[in-house]
């Protein structure tokens, strides 16, 4: 479905189930240069399991209008007003990577519009390389071919995904070749810029669940439990031998740490 959300026409997916405002929410939130096609499996078990779902497309992502916004807090406080044209009132935040420092923020800036929070592949500080950068200012298709390889635990470059005919690490890379110049370069610098992570931690007094891949290389282990231990009483889930690319690597492991 679409909604104007502080005046930017916002595709959003539902899981393939009608929005039904009145049901509890669950807003999924994905990584830099990526899109709501992220969520596919996950959104649709919690929209066909009593959910409202909300997987937007972030501005100057997939099919959302407008220019990438350049900030952490900036995409925090447009995540609150996608929460209020939805019309839920509160929501349960699930992001990943740069949507999982999205979803934080958001907790911490608006708390009475978040009812928990599920945080994958996170890392405070989530300092990103200078090659990978320099890549994705340039628009240089290298920066895609870093993230597809340095994303991807070990099995999943050797295929075994669980949704069957699903190549991961190709259909990765064709993910990130769809965003528009510049996204990804804005995403990343947004996500070297954002510094709050373990302060807006501090402030969060929603239950919390922290998933974490092994074998991440963009955001190893180390940062995703530096976030843990500063959010009171969270939970932490390790999912072995998995990289970075969580949900699709790993969704069954991931949907069961979310709904535990």
């Amino acid at each position: 479905m679409r909604l104007m959300v502080d005046g930017i026409d916002t595709f959003v997916a539902t899981g393939g189930r009608d929005f039904d405002p009145a049901l509890p929410c669950v807003v999924f939130l994905h990584g830099a240069g990526m899109d709501h096609s992220v969520w596919a499996l996950l959104a649709r078990s919690f929209a066909h399991h009593g959910y409202a779902v909300l997987a937007p497309d972030f501005p100057g992502h997939g099919r959302s209008a407008g220019a990438p916004l350049s900030s952490i807090a900036a995409l925090a406080d447009w995540t609150a007003a996608l929460i209020d044209a939805g019309g839920v009132g509160r929501a349960r935040l699930v992001g990943h990577s740069m949507g999982s420092l999205v979803a934080l923020e958001t907790a911490a800036r608006h708390p009475e519009k978040v009812t928990a929070l599920g945080l994958i592949a996170t890392a405070a500080p989530m300092r990103v390389s200078e090659d990978l950068v320099n890549a994705a200012k340039a628009n240089d298709h290298a920066a895609v071919d870093m993230i597809s390889i340095w994303g991807h635990g070990y099995h999943a470059t050797l295929g075994g995904s669980q949704a069957p005919g699903l190549w991961m690490l190709g259909g990765g890379e064709r993910l990130l070749e769809r965003a528009g110049p510049g996204v990804l370069f804005a995403d990343l610098s947004a996500c070297n810029a954002y510094q709050d992570a373990l302060a807006s931690a501090a402030k969060v007094k929603v239950p919390s669940t922290v998933i974490i891949g092994s074998r991440d290389l963009m955001t190893p282990a180390k940062g995703g439990e530096t976030v843990a231990a500063a959010l009171s009483g969270c939970r932490v889930a390790m999912i072995e031998g998995a990289g970075h690319m969580l949900m699709s690597e790993r969704p069954d492991d991931v949907l069961a740490a979310l709904r535990t």
